[in-house]
């Protein structure tokens, strides 16, 4: 989900405009500390969201993301069936160099103040090691490693997720979700794109993969027998499958415009650049396209889990419902002739607006 706000828009404006309900900015001199933490609706739990760790040019540009994820995660929590709401986190630094057990620690203090209304995780920039240094701090953190009875690596779920997600499509289009000699292009190999590539060769798929590590990129190609291809390329390849699994906002007006797939499908947030222009845009090409916050929320549904004490197969039948939350959206938006990220909001506001009738009732 994508909202487009200017630098000279006031964080109150901002938050009127999210409908958040908290932010909170986190600041420590004496380990470099600065954060931003958003709470966008707890209506149907406590808010959720991983905590990135990146190099905004500045503080207004981090304000802008941390609330659309958090609101996304709000969507994505409800749509997905999760008892959660929706929240975020960024600190602003380059992870490479600016992150310490010290501020990991001092930003898990923040949290344990926000007493229970946030519960983070990994994200962009940190790792489930930084998220061993927040839960020394507090409880309200999830993905720590296995040996201190975490879940660990979410990845795999979201990948799943993306895989339950691609078949969903695929029935759609073609009138069955048999991938066998399906082409998908899948941009971005890491943790998630490289589990994804994996799942998708497997099931006989012809995959592209591009990446801006050349060196990640060459291994993961040769691991799996995927085709690497240059990143302006990824664009241009006739596939049946395009699949983001890097940064956003990759589907724009130029990208559209080049574009020869029938089906975008893939783990990034915020895919669209403006959800209003290129939303249309996709539907009036005939291009369906998976609403990011539903096909990736396997993390979601992990870290969910962990929380509720679910194992591993448990995890895993929950990433796979995300087939039939798929189909639904998707037939939503032909019903309505509505763009599916459109039909995916109505569905997820209708939850929380019907658990907000019922709260109202106690």
């Amino acid at each position: 989900m994508s909202l487009l706000l200017s630098e000279e828009t006031s964080i109150f404006d901002q938050l009127s405009t999210f409908g958040h309900q908290q932010v909170v900015y986190c600041s420590d001199p004496d380990t470099g500390l600065k954060a931003i933490i958003a709470v966008h609706d707890t209506t149907l739990g406590p808010a959720f969201g991983g905590t990135r760790m990146w190099l905004y040019k500045n503080e207004a540009e981090a304000l802008r993301d941390v609330l659309r994820l958090s609101r996304s995660m709000t969507y994505k929590a409800s749509i997905t069936g999760l008892n959660l709401g929706g929240g975020k986190a960024v600190i602003i630094g380059d992870s490479r160099v600016e992150k310490s057990e010290a501020s990991m620690r001092r930003f898990g203090k923040f949290i344990k103040n926000m007493n229970g209304s946030f519960i983070t995780a990994e994200d962009v920039g940190t790792s489930s090691k930084d998220m061993e240094y927040i839960r020394m701090e507090t409880k309200h953190v999830t993905g720590v490693p296995k040996s201190l009875g975490g879940s660990g690596d979410p990845s795999p779920v979201t990948a799943k997720g993306v895989f339950m997600g691609i078949k969903a499509a695929v029935k759609e289009m073609f009138g069955n979700d048999s991938l066998a000699g399906r082409t998908v292009a899948v941009q971005g190999t890491g943790n998630v794109g490289e589990n994804l590539v994996g799942l998708l060769r497997k099931e006989n798929v012809k995959v592209y993969i591009s990446d801006i590590d050349e060196d990640r990129l060459a291994n993961v190609a040769k691991k799996h027998g995927a085709e690497a291809v240059s990143n302006n390329r990824i664009y241009d390849l006739e596939v049946d499958i395009y699949s983001p699994c890097a940064l956003g906002a990759t589907i724009n007006s130029e990208t559209i415009e080049k574009l020869k797939c029938g089906i975008i499908a893939g783990s990034a947030n915020n895919q669209l650049a403006d959800e209003a222009i290129h939303g249309k845009l996709l539907l009036d090409k005939g291009i369906i396209y998976t609403p990011d916050y539903l096909i990736n929320a396997g993390g979601l549904i992990n870290s969910y889990s962990e929380i509720a004490g679910f194992n591993r197969e448990r995890t895993m039948q929950l990433a796979e419902n995300i087939y039939d939350a798929t189909r639904t959206v998707i037939k939503k938006s032909k019903i309505e002739n509505i763009p599916t990220h459109l039909a995916a909001n109505r569905i997820a506001e209708k939850r929380i607006a019907d658990m907000k009738r019922i709260k109202a009732t106690y």
